[in-house]
């Protein structure tokens, strides 16, 4: 005969197992997903440099100097603000990722002690209702902050998202500003 809460601890330690797996699986894919982005903007950036190297060599003379000098030291903002978008989109999306794997494991875990306290209240003594109760309360107050938690992480990544796209606008803005007074000069 074998012992149930062997069992139990055993089958809760493998699903802990599978959360832990799941999670490293997310953050490795992240950093994988991070380098290859840092890979291309470092690719973009050091081809973008030889670019203008190579411009600045050919001047004929020191007013074509000047002009490309002015016309290089211009940031370029669509570029900045496509990478920040894809650091952003990166974050948000291993965000609702580590978010899934998190709401998943809590489900399982109020169940799974929602069913141990139905149980231990029907083989209880006397007053054990009492603590079936506190516990049953303690649950349902656990679960709203959980809820509370990640509807306030929703609402975060919302606002973060709304801002994102300001600055995104912002930048585009501000980009087609100085494009267009650059031609005027």
């Amino acid at each position: 005969m074998s012992n149930p809460n062997i069992e139990q601890l055993t089958a809760a330690q493998k699903a802990n197992a599978e959360v832990m797996m799941a999670l490293m699986r997310t953050a490795f894919n992240g950093v994988e997903r991070l380098t290859a982005l840092n890979m291309a903007a470092s690719r973009e950036f050091f081809n973008s440099t030889v670019a203008n190297a190579q411009q600045l060599m050919s001047a004929k003379d020191a007013n074509s100097v000047a002009k490309l000098n002015s016309e290089l030291a211009k940031p370029n903002v669509e570029k900045w603000t496509e990478y920040s978008r894809s650091i952003y989109d990166l974050v948000a999306q291993m965000q609702k990722e580590v978010t899934s794997v998190m709401e998943s494991q809590y489900s399982s875990f109020t169940k799974n002690a929602s069913s141990a306290v139905d149980k231990a209240t029907a083989g209880a003594p006397v007053g054990g209702d009492v603590f079936a109760a506190a516990m049953k309360s303690m649950l349902s107050a656990s679960t709203k902050a959980f809820d509370n938690m990640t509807s306030m992480a929703k609402q975060l990544s919302d606002i973060a998202e709304a801002n994102m796209q300001v600055a995104t606008k912002t930048a585009t803005k501000a980009a087609s500003a100085t494009a267009a007074a650059a031609k005027k000069s």
